[in-house]
């Protein structure tokens, strides 16, 4: 069945612009662990069309699958950092940054006691079997895996909001409070949220995991919808140190700007459930990553070198940049990594003396020159983070060093699966910069994955080809 897409709200986000070193030197912006995007753009392809072009976050769809990057050393610093250099497959004249973090692994016994309240969104729009029913085995997934300190407690909301269990350590209790929900009613989300607050509030373990999960398909239509009204809400108890992750389900009335933008203000992250394998995956494999926070406020800054680098690109995180002055600012609210969580950023890069994409000015008066001193560095990273509990900052740098740049290899490997997906994400968008790369181009930079979610990344690039508009040869007379 296909989607009607024009009545699901999506935050319309330009592609990311080209930037001259010479103007605007310094890249900022937030770390990004949703993986929201890819899921929502998997639920488009198998059902037979090509998502909106705002529905794709190409950062999310990277960070969706897992690449080999090391553990950190200890954890006095909560991830480690990784940097390499490949040639770019659909430019010759660029080359392919990647800047790679992975939080340090939290073991089942490992995890603190968890406080979660399970926020159900049990209105009339909820009845769809990918909705409702999909919600109720994604979180007995996860009644699965608690530990005996944890206590999960479920509250509800339509025309009215209400607890319908109080909090439990009984998984067998939890999974049948939620084999008893049924859907009916308007929704009065805000209500509920503050319900949910207050029930967590009222069993908070200190030094645990404080968390709401909210399912829904983002129809808030009843109760707080006025916005600033809600994002006061859920910083003021993000701030209390109770964290906020937002589960999507559904489709038709998705409601996708909404559940991103809680999940980033509740410092929590954004999923969306298409299956039971996605549930599975998000709540059963991924669990310590989704709920227990390793480093807040991550933020990453990439000053490039002159003499190395004339123009760059970030591929994606469009709506995570931050201003330079924010970088330094702990009062400026950023991303979150859990345990084992990763983020991979990738910058297309133009080397001083290569064709780049913004030709030379015309007049001497608007022309600037950057010069720069070929000291081995083509780019210095800087990444700043806070420890859960803590609320000064902390600063990791390192430099990147030029002699990448003049041997980058073709990408192979993890680098090569990395750079298709960033590929996808893009044409996906419409970005004009990738020239005439098709999926089939994709497929080859991709090579034979291994692995279930890899394998199936090559599926959908050809779901995609057989939707995408097809070229025709123009006759001339």
């Amino acid at each position: 069945m296909a989607v009607d897409a024009s009545s699901e709200k999506y935050k319309p986000n330009a592609i990311s612009p080209v930037h001259l070193v010479a103007d605007t030197p310094v890249s900022t912006f937030a770390v990004d662990v949703d993986t929201g995007a890819y899921a929502n753009v998997r639920r488009f392809l198998t059902q037979g069309q090509l998502p909106p072009q705002d529905a794709v976050r190409t950062e999310e769809m990277v960070n969706y699958f897992r690449y080999d990057y090391p553990l950190p050393a200890d954890r006095s610093q909560p991830f480690s950092v990784t940097t390499d250099v490949a040639r770019t497959p659909w430019n010759s004249d660029t080359r392919l940054l990647r800047i790679g973090l992975r939080g340090y692994d939290l073991s089942y016994a490992q995890r603190p006691a968890a406080n979660l309240v399970f926020l159900i969104d049990v209105s009339g729009s909820m009845e769809d079997a990918d909705k409702l029913p999909l919600v109720k085995t994604a979180l007995s997934m996860l009644a699965d895996n608690l530990q005996p300190q944890d206590k999960v407690g479920i509250v509800v909301y339509a025309g009215a909001a209400g607890v319908v269990l109080d909090p439990t350590s009984d998984p067998s209790e939890i999974k049948a409070a939620l084999r008893q929900l049924s859907a009916g009613g308007s929704t009065a989300g805000g209500e509920g949220i503050e319900l949910a607050y207050a029930t967590a509030r009222a069993n908070f373990i200190k030094g645990g995991v404080n968390r709401i999960l909210i399912a829904t398909d983002g129809d808030f239509n009843v109760g707080v919808t006025d916005q600033k009204q809600l994002e006061k809400l859920i910083t003021s108890n993000r701030d209390d140190g109770i964290t906020l992750t937002t589960l999507g389900f559904g489709q038709g009335n998705f409601n996708d700007a909404l559940m991103e933008s809680m999940a980033d203000l509740g410092n929590g992250n954004y999923a969306y459930i298409d299956s039971a394998m996605e549930a599975k995956k998000v709540l059963s494999e991924e669990l310590s990553s989704t709920l227990f926070t390793i480093a807040k406020d991550v933020k990453i800054q990439v000053e490039f070198n002159p003499a190395y680098i004339s123009q760059y690109r970030l591929i994606g995180y469009e709506n995570r940049a931050l201003a330079e002055q924010d970088f330094d600012n702990d009062k400026v609210d950023a991303g979150e990594i859990g345990a084992g969580h990763q983020v991979t950023a990738l910058y297309e890069v133009v080397p001083t003396g290569s064709k780049g994409w913004s030709s030379e000015r015309r007049y001497a008066e608007n022309k600037r020159v950057a010069t720069g001193k070929q000291d081995g560095e083509l780019a210095f990273v800087r990444l700043r983070y806070k420890l859960p509990d803590g609320d000064t900052s902390r600063l990791i740098e390192r430099p990147v060093a030029a002699t990448l740049l003049a041997g980058a290899p073709a990408p192979r490997g993890d680098m090569a699966f990395v750079t298709a997906v960033a590929a996808f994400g893009q044409k996906l968008r419409g970005d004009t910069r990738l020239g005439d790369t098709s999926f089939a181009d994709i497929r080859r930079m991709a090579g034979s994955p291994d692995g279930y979610w890899r394998q199936e990344f090559i599926k959908l690039t050809e779901l995609a080809e057989t939707k995408a508009p097809v070229k025709t040869a123009q006759l001339v007379d």
